[in-house]
């Protein structure tokens, strides 16, 4: 069971975030971590996986910037036992044009990704951006429809009564379903509308709907709750929403 993810108490503390780098390209790991030290945040390093894996257990990350390509253990790899330990929220950095491989790290759970060559500028404000949704909202209402439940404040969902172990972006994606049932959105309206994104990778909303339905659908082959429209994108049916 998924609970919602907690900053180390260390780092709560002192009230800077700990971000972990993985990357086997010493250029790369000074200049991500030297522009995410000056931005305030905790700055570890790893230049392959065991030693990620070490280091993430002796200080428990906020966040984790995974290199996908990684001597040894890839990214995919290290990202899985990560999560086997605990929730940790995970940018993943890729290839700019292997696709498949952005993909296949947002299947493994990864709530983000940046293709390199990045601007390090960009990469902080998505590590900005992935730290702020995975903190507990404050205010939210529960939502209810379907079996399905969502508590904002707490970040849970449940499913007929039992957990459901979402990442940050499926979490925030079945919470907006839920809020606007009934009301067919593009693949760019919940990049824009769900994440706040006006540019990206339209794929990563394919993705996450395909996962979110594998969690969610009594039968994630013919889906009964998130429906595709043709020619349109994704509608939420529930029958009757409560919340």
């Amino acid at each position: 069971m998924q609970q919602p993810y907690e900053p180390h108490p260390a780092d709560a503390a002192d009230g800077a975030a700990r971000v972990l780098v993985v990357d086997d390209d010493p250029t790369v790991a000074e200049v991500v971590a030297g522009y995410l030290d000056r931005a305030g945040y905790l700055v570890d390093r790893a230049e392959d996986g065991p030693t990620a894996l070490t280091r993430a257990a002796a200080h428990r990350p906020d966040l984790v910037v995974l290199d996908l390509m990684l001597p040894g253990m890839d990214g995919l790899e290290v990202c899985r036992r990560m999560r086997d330990r605990g929730p940790v929220p995970v940018i993943m950095l890729t290839a700019r044009g292997d696709e498949d491989d952005r993909i296949l790290g947002l299947e493994v759970g990864a709530d983000d990704y940046v293709t390199k060559p990045f601007s390090p500028r960009e990469l902080v404000l998505r590590v900005e951006s992935v730290l702020r949704r995975s903190r507990p909202a404050t205010g939210g209402h529960r939502l209810a429809a379907a079996g399905l439940t969502v508590d904002p404040d707490a970040r849970r969902a449940t499913k007929n009564g039992g957990e459901l172990g979402l990442t940050l972006r499926e979490f925030d994606l079945l919470a907006f379903f839920l809020r606007h049932p009934g009301r067919a959105y593009s693949r760019e309206d919940l990049m824009r509308e769900v994440w706040g994104w006006d540019f990206g990778d339209l794929s990563t909303v394919t993705v996450h709907v395909r996962r979110l339905r594998g969690k969610v659908e009594d039968d994630p082959a013919r889906p009964r709750l998130i429906q595709t429209v043709w020619g349109v994108g994704y509608r939420f049916e529930p029958g009757t929403a409560v919340g």
